[in-house]
């Protein structure tokens, strides 16, 4: 099946949106002028949240803790602020597309929430720069990279250069079902050490009724999650990523052996290939495993933290903590993962990025780091338990929470990110398809190929993919 190429947000703003600029961000510039009144400097922040809606616990963190204490910080340093929350409820490609709307026009909010794939994307359409080249000196100074490790921080980087502050993150693990590995004769302490390892624990488990071994997410039902639950950390295993720069990779020796370990999962009875073809795939899944009905999960830690909690997950298990068990991903042999690693992850998540318009450079910047202080984050996190982009937040927040510590301090250094550039939600639709075709019986080798032609339509062409 091929893969129809879509126009981005950023590049539909860029090529044909005047009268939408006009008419319907004219808001955004207003709010970033200064009063007149006093010197008082007026400030703008955005996010995809609003108060009773959508992301509401971080839209009411905004308005009711981040902006007034803010603002009494600065005027104890003698500066007059006012800020303002622009707040919305909106599917995420009509936010981006507003985002983009607003930079077109040199307007929109001082400090803005991207998710992290947009970052690229936004900067080779320079409508974002890199935030030395907005606030100056004052980004080495700031006390809080201490906090914040190399590897979370490139979740906010594209082509080497920093454009903004990681907003929380995530990572990828393997959950497995410890009574069934007891039933199964498998170790409640098992840590996998490459890919046979896992296919082997698997096949132990098959042994087992009604119990579907193991499930990696495949297909386009699945959506995103089968590249972010599958695909990319698969391929980080074998040690390589799906892009470098701004080129793509195609029909590659570590794709197919990503395809041919989806083969051996959905045709060797160790997954189950009608779970992948349903729209709620993904939550069955997490209901068969909450059942003791699914032995091995790849997934993302939402699940011990949202899904899996003991009363009021979406698929609670009143003995989450002893009887679910968590480990690193394995490369597909020891030494094999990107880097030489032995074990990989992949991580998500938010940055906030400063407008290259702002009026207000310096107190943009002390807004946006004032944001990801360790004061304003455990404020945001409340009584809630998860990674968040700083190290000493995370050490006290997740102290009671060994899965989300697991995660943080072993998954966390061993991690990749998705590539933040325009193509990639349409590639990451054609490792979907390509998955897609290997549960259905095309060969791993066809299935790369197909995904190969594919790809130089999505990615604009042949000068674009690494052949």
């Amino acid at each position: 099946m091929a893969v129809i190429a879509r126009r981005t947000a950023v590049a539909a703003a860029v090529l044909g949106a005047g009268s939408l600029v006009l008419g319907g961000c004219g808001s955004a510039l207003d709010l970033t002028r200064d009063t007149g009144d006093g010197g008082e400097v007026a400030l703008t922040v955005t996010s995809n949240a609003v108060s009773g809606g959508k992301n509401a616990e971080e839209a009411d963190w905004v308005t009711r803790w981040l902006i007034p204490r803010f603002v009494r910080a600065q005027a104890a340093k003698g500066v007059r602020v006012r800020v303002a929350f622009q707040p919305s409820g909106v599917d995420d490609e009509q936010y981006k597309t507003r985002l983009a709307l607003d930079l077109k026009a040199r307007a929109g909010a001082d400090v803005m929430s991207l998710d992290g794939t947009w970052v690229g994307e936004f900067a080779q359409a320079r409508y974002i720069s890199p935030l030395h080249e907005v606030a100056g000196a004052a980004v080495d100074a700031w006390e809080g990279w201490r906090q914040v490790n190399e590897q979370v921080r490139a979740l906010a980087r594209f082509q080497g250069r920093l454009y903004g502050i990681p907003a929380g993150t995530d990572a990828r693990v393997l959950f497995y079902h410890r009574p069934l590995f007891r039933r199964a004769g498998l170790p409640a302490d098992w840590r996998p050490r490459s890919w046979q390892d896992v296919l082997a624990a698997a096949r132990r488990l098959q042994r087992l009724e009604k119990v579907v071994p193991l499930q990696v997410d495949a297909g386009t039902a699945m959506g995103e999650a089968t590249t972010m639950q599958g695909v990319l950390p698969l391929l980080a295993g074998t040690g390589q990523q799906v892009s470098s720069g701004d080129r793509w990779y195609g029909d590659t020796p570590g794709l197919r052996a990503v395809l041919g370990f989806y083969r051996e999962v959905y045709h060797g009875g160790l997954g189950d290939p009608r779970l992948q073809m349903e729209v709620k795939g993904r939550d069955t899944s997490f209901e068969m495993f909450a059942a003791g009905r699914l032995g091995i999960l790849l997934e993302s830690d939402y699940l011990w933290r949202d899904v899996l909690v003991p009363g009021t997950g979406t698929a609670p298990m009143a003995h989450r903590d002893r009887d679910v068990g968590y480990t690193l991903v394995p490369a597909r042999a020891p030494g094999q993962g990107i880097g030489g690693r032995d074990h990989v992850s992949l991580s998500g998540g938010a940055v906030h990025v400063l407008n290259p318009h702002t009026r207000h450079p310096q107190q943009a910047f002390e807004l946006l780091t004032f944001m990801h202080s360790a004061q304003a984050l455990r404020a945001r996190l409340g009584d809630t338990a998860q990674i968040t982009e700083r190290d000493d937040v995370n050490a006290e927040v997740l102290e009671k929470d060994p899965m989300l510590s697991f995660a943080a301090r072993q998954a966390l250094p061993v991690t990749t990110f998705r590539p933040p550039l325009a193509a990639y939600p349409d590639v990451s639709l054609a490792l979907q398809e390509a998955t897609a075709q290997v549960v259905s019986g095309t060969g791993p080798s066809r299935a790369a190929a197909e995904f190969a032609r594919n790809l130089e339509e999505v990615a604009g062409g042949s000068d674009h993919v690494v052949h």
